[in-house]
């Protein structure tokens, strides 16, 4: 399975069709009559481009294939909503994040799993390699940890003044546990100071960041988690109440109400270096 340049949207659409070609093609020996079926964890407005690009293929839902969801935030209820999936069973698992991902792999070595918007799968224990990721587990990395550097040297460039930026991140997430130290070593260079911002579950949101704010950052970034992203315009609108400039991965469509927005596009991949296969 191959990645190239492609827009969110776009990679999204084109995962529609990777997911029903892979387990129809690893399971063709099956009846012809069967549906397959596809397990979403968290029926969200962000599988739209998913569910149309499967509409282009030709494939309907509730006529050509069956697609179950199942809604989860944190790890406990995750590893849940994936097992009954396992349990059902679908003919493969759909999952956007490090957390989803795991939750998946820990519910089945069987099920093929098609995963989006992963920092780094090695590190993560998802695949062996880029190249050859062997098991039951395909799909895109974004490459987080490795543009750390880049990100923060920008927000620098956009805001020189910055003296101390807080850096909104999941400790518990895998793909994560490496962005401590290469923030860390990123910020020194610049001669800034790094903040570290732990946000788990939807919840801790308001407090976590009434906290960060009385440490007085004066600039803001964070990862592509799907958490995280679930609440981008919350996110946005407190940093401008705050006039906290921030640097972001996506925007989304609430826009960014006055907070300076540093924005790279989620999918825009290298195709040599960021291409799962089965």
């Amino acid at each position: 399975m191959h990645f190239y340049q492609v827009k969110r949207r776009e990679f999204i659409t084109l995962l529609g069709g990777a997911a029903v070609a892979w387990p129809l093609a690893a399971r063709a020996q099956q009846s012809v009559s069967k549906i397959p079926r596809i397990g979403i964890i968290d029926p969200t407005a962000i599988w739209d481009p998913f569910r149309q690009g499967l509409r282009d293929l030709g494939y309907i839902e509730g006529r050509d294939i069956t697609i179950e969801y199942r809604s989860a935030e944190g790890p406990e209820q995750l590893v849940t909503a994936a097992t009954e999936l396992a349990r059902l069973p679908v003919d493969v698992i759909v999952t956007i994040g490090s957390e989803a991902t795991q939750a998946a792999k820990q519910a089945t070595t069987t099920i093929p799993i098609v995963m989006a918007g992963i920092g780094d799968p090695i590190r993560a224990g998802f695949v062996a390699s880029l190249a050859h990721p062997g098991g039951n587990i395909t799909g895109n990395t974004i490459l987080g940890p490795e543009v750390a550097g880049k990100r923060l040297q920008l927000l620098k460039l956009a805001v020189p003044s910055i003296s101390r930026v807080a850096f909104l991140w999941i400790p518990d997430n895998p793909s994560q546990a490496t962005y401590p130290d290469e923030w860390k070593a990123a910020a020194r260079a610049l001669g800034v100071e790094m903040l570290f911002v732990a946000v788990r579950r939807s919840d801790e949101l308001d407090s976590a960041f009434a906290a960060m704010m009385r440490e007085q950052p004066d600039a803001f970034a964070m990862t592509a988690d799907y958490l995280h992203q679930l609440h981008i315009g919350w996110i946005i609108d407190f940093l401008a109440r705050n006039r906290l400039p921030g640097a972001y991965h996506m925007r989304g469509k609430r826009g960014c109400r006055g907070a300076h927005v540093i924005r790279r596009k989620l999918a825009r991949f290298e195709p040599t270096r960021c291409r799962l296969r089965a």
